[in-house]
C-alpha cells in the first residue's frame, strides 16, 4: 500500500481524536471505505497516528482560535460626510464603539490568543484619536477651514483619509495588522480578522479580512 505526502499540516484535530492531539504531517494512504470515500492517515510528531475521512480532515485544518475585544461608547466624536446628499454632510456626532476579532492557529504560553490586558495601548490610541475629537477627511473641500478650529484651540482635530464607520474600520484594520501587532511582538502568530465601528445601536459597519491581505 503506497503513501504520498501531500504537504499539509494539522494544527488542531477534532476533540473526539483526543489521543492524537498535536501537530502532524498528513499523508494519503490509498485506502477506501465501503462508500468509496478516501481516508487519510494523520501522523503526529509524538509518533501517534490516526485515520480520518475527508470531512474530518477539512474540519481539522480549518480549526482556529479566536478572541474578541469590545470597547463600548468610548469615543464621542464629530465629523461630516461632505459628499452626502442629506444632513449627514453637516458636522454631527456619535459615541463610537469598537469591536475587534483576533485569530491564531496556536495559543501562546499562557494558552491565550492575545492578552486582553495587553490591549490597553490600543484603547489608549482609540481614545487619543477619537475621544472628544473632530475628524477631518483629507478630501473635504473645507478641510483648511476645519483645521483652523484646531489652530484656534476650540477643537481637537484628527485628520483621516475617510470619515464614517467604513473608513475608520478600514484604517484600524490596516493599522492593527501592519503596525500594532508588530509593535507588541505578535505579528507572526496573531491576525486581526474583523473590525467593527458602531455609531448607534442600529448603525454599524465592518471590515472582514484574512491573514496577509494587507502589507
Amino acid at each position: 500500500m503506497s503513501k504520498e505526502n501531500i504537504g499539509r499540516r494539522v494544527k488542531h484535530v477534532p476533540t473526539r481524536l483526543e489521543e492524537s492531539l498535536g501537530i502532524g504531517t498528513i499523508t494519503v494512504e490509498h485506502k477506501y471505505s465501503a462508500d468509496s470515500s478516501m481516508h487519510y492517515t494523520v501522523e503526529f510528531d509524538n509518533g501517534n497516528t490516526n485515520s480520518m475521512n475527508g470531512s474530518e480532515l477539512e474540519y481539522a485544518e480549518k480549526q482556529k482560535y479566536r478572541s474578541t475585544k469590545t470597547y463600548d461608547h468610548i469615543a464621542p466624536v464629530a465629523y461630516r460626510q461632505w459628499k452626502a446628499d442629506s444632513h449627514c454632510n453637516l458636522i454631527h456626532g456619535y459615541a463610537l464603539s469598537f469591536h475587534f476579532e483576533f485569530e491564531s492557529d496556536t495559543l501562546d504560553v499562557r494558552n491565550w490568543v492575545i492578552d486582553f490586558g495587553g490591549l490597553r495601548p490600543l484603547k489608549d490610541l482609540l481614545e487619543d484619536w477619537f475621544d472628544h475629537t473632530l475628524l477631518v477627511a483629507d478630501d473635504d473641500p473645507h478641510r483648511e477651514d476645519l483645521l483652523k478650529l484646531g489652530e484656534l484651540g476650540i477643537a481637537k482635530i484628527t485628520q483621516v483619509e475617510k470619515t464614517g464607520c467604513e473608513g475608520l474600520a478600514t484604517f484600524l484594520y490596516e493599522y492593527i495588522n501592519t503596525i500594532y501587532l508588530k509593535d507588541v511582538g505578535e505579528m507572526e502568530r496573531v491576525w486581526c480578522t474583523r473590525v467593527e465601528v458602531r455609531e448607534t445601536p442600529s448603525n454599524m459597519a465592518m471590515i472582514i479580512g484574512e491573514r496577509g491581505d494587507v502589507k
